[in-house]
């Protein structure tokens, strides 16, 4: 999974390269004559990794070109690539890793390592944080992601304060609701007041 602009321009290399390999590779008459079943096993072999690359670099670009006001549709092959879920919902809404951990009430630092390791050193409350920050949901067995009005104005308010002074940040904490209740379909989140 391409999860930035530098890990997407290394996939178009690579793809560009196993393109220039597969011409090549069909020009070679002589390969092809001396050892044909190595020859089609290579060929094979060079076009799966480049369809594999294809699929990654159409997926980064349908999600960077999503309307962050939609719900986006997420899918994954696998339920050992749930968490690719919470990397695709962010960059399909347009939000930074900063911008998360403003809205998840996590320090930036934990979300990069998060991503970085495909969230397999999250606790399971802070996928749940991320997920619930994101408006993650399943929905006739697909998933949707949106942002819930709560996040959406506090990104707002995060993005506008970001220009002119810092921004106050208040603890938040994740309550879960009983099953079946609230149109939202998760948890809800509620300010923890302190003496400022």
């Amino acid at each position: 999974m391409i999860k930035n602009e530098h890990q997407y321009q290394v996939t178009k290399y690579w793809a560009e390269n196993f393109s220039t390999a597969i011409m090549s590779l069909r020009q070679n008459e002589e390969k092809k004559n001396k050892d044909p079943d190595g020859w089609q096993l290579l060929l094979d072999s060079y076009q799966s990794q480049m369809k594999s690359l294809q699929d990654e670099i159409a997926e980064y670009e349908a999600l960077i070109a999503h309307d962050p006001n939609q719900p986006v549709v997420l899918k994954v092959n696998d339920i050992n690539q749930i968490s690719d879920l919470l990397i695709k919902a962010r960059i399909a809404l347009k939000i930074s890793q900063v911008e998360l951990a403003y809205l998840c009430d996590r320090p930036e630092e934990e979300i990069k390592k998060y991503e970085e390791k495909d969230y397999q050193n999250a606790s399971f409350i802070d996928f749940l944080a991320v997920s619930d920050a994101l408006g993650i949901q399943i929905q006739e067995g697909k998933f949707f992601a949106q942002l819930h009005e709560f996040y959406q104005e506090r990104l707002t308010a995060m993005r506008e304060s970001s220009t002119t002074a810092p921004v106050h940040v208040a603890s938040w904490k994740l309550e879960a609701e009983p099953l079946g209740g609230g149109s939202s379909g998760g948890g809800r989140a509620s300010q923890t007041a302190f003496p400022g």
